[in-house]
C-alpha cells in the first residue's frame, strides 16, 4: 500500500516548499469544516474532475498508473489505482461526514448496517461487501492534486487503512476508517462544495450523479461544450451517444429539482440552477 504523504513535484518545488506544506498541516485544524446532517461535502478540485468517474458498471474497472485525470479548470489531478466511479464517490462522501466528527487521523467507526442505509442502498451482504470494495479500492489510492491555492502537488490516498474483519476473518460488528491528516488541506472552506444529500443519493449513479456535483460547485454555471463534459465524465461513451445519454441526465436533474432549466445549442451546454 502506498501511504498517505505529501509531496513537493521534483521538476517545480523546492524542499522550502514542502516544508510550508509541513507547517501548513501543523497550523491548521485537526478536524474537518463543519456542514449540516442534510448535506455533504466534497473539494472543489474533486468534483470538477473526472475522479470519480461514471463508466457503465458492466465495464471493467481499470488500473490506472500515474495517469492525468481531466478536469476543468485551474489545476491538475494525477491517479494511481483501481478506476473510480460514482458508488465510490457516494462512499467516499458519507465516510468524511463521519470523518469530520473526529479529528484527522482518529478512527471513524461505524456498523455496516447504517452506512449502507444513509448510502440508500439494499440492506443485504450484498451491499456490506460492496462498501468494503469500495474502501479497499480508495485505500490503494495514490492522487497528487495541484492547484494555483494549492501550490506545490499533493499526494494523498483517500483512506489511509480500514478495518472490517477480525484475525479469524469474521465480520466485526462496527468497522473502523482511518482518514489522514493532510485530507485538511483539501478541504478548505473557500474551496469546498456542500451538496444536498438527499438529492445526491437518490440520483442513478452515472451521468446525472455526475453533474449534479460538477454543477453544484457553480453558484452560476457558465455554459460548458458537450465534448467538454464528455471527459469530465470519463464515460468512454462516443461523443453521438453522449449526446443522447446526457440529455436524459438533464431532465433527471430538472425532475429532482436541481436545475431549472437546461439547452443545448451548437453543443454548448447552459443550465440554470434552481437552488
Amino acid at each position: 500500500m502506498q501511504h498517505n504523504s505529501i509531496l513537493p513535484n521534483d521538476d517545480y518545488s523546492s524542499s522550502d516548499s514542502f516544508e510550508r506544506i509541513l507547517q501548513s498541516i501543523a497550523a491548521r485544524p485537526k478536524f474537518l469544516p463543519e456542514w449540516p446532517e442534510t448535506q455533504r461535502a466534497m473539494p472543489n478540485e474533486i468534483l470538477r474532475s473526472a475522479l470519480f468517474n461514471c463508466r457503465n458498471r458492466n465495464q471493467a474497472r481499470q488500473f490506472l498508473k500515474d495517469t492525468e485525470i481531466a478536469m476543468i479548470g485551474d489545476g491538475q489531478v494525477i491517479y494511481r489505482g483501481e478506476e473510480l466511479r460514482q458508488d465510490d464517490e457516494l462512499v467516499w462522501l458519507h465516510l468524511m461526514h463521519l470523518a469530520k466528527k473526529v479529528s484527522l487521523a482518529s478512527c471513524v467507526c461505524f456498523t455496516p448496517y447504517s452506512f449502507v442505509k444513509m448510502l440508500g442502498w439494499p440492506i443485504k451482504g450484498q451491499s456490506y461487501e460492496r462498501l468494503r470494495t469500495c474502501l479497499s479500492r480508495m485505500q490503494a489510492t495514490a492522487i497528487r492534486f495541484q492547484s494555483k491555492r494549492l501550490g506545490s502537488f499533493i499526494s494523498v490516498s483517500l483512506i489511509l487503512k480500514f478495518r472490517s474483519r477480525n484475525d479469524a476473518n469474521e465480520n466485526l460488528p462496527r468497522w473502523e476508517v482511518w482518514v489522514g491528516e493532510e485530507m485538511r488541506l483539501l478541504f478548505d472552506e473557500d474551496f469546498l462544495t456542500r451538496v444536498n444529500w438527499e438529492t445526491r443519493r437518490s440520483l442513478p449513479d452515472g451521468i446525472a450523479s455526475k453533474l449534479f456535483g460538477y454543477w453544484s460547485s457553480h453558484r452560476k454555471p457558465f455554459p460548458v461544450k458537450t465534448e467538454t463534459l464528455v471527459r469530465l465524465c470519463g464515460s468512454g461513451m462516443a461523443l453521438r451517444h453522449f449526446r443522447i445519454e446526457l440529455k436524459k441526465a438533464l431532465d433527471v436533474l430538472v425532475n429532482v429539482g436541481f436545475l431549472d432549466s437546461w439547452q443545448v445549442q451548437e453543443d454548448l451546454v447552459t443550465v440554470t440552477r434552481k437552488y
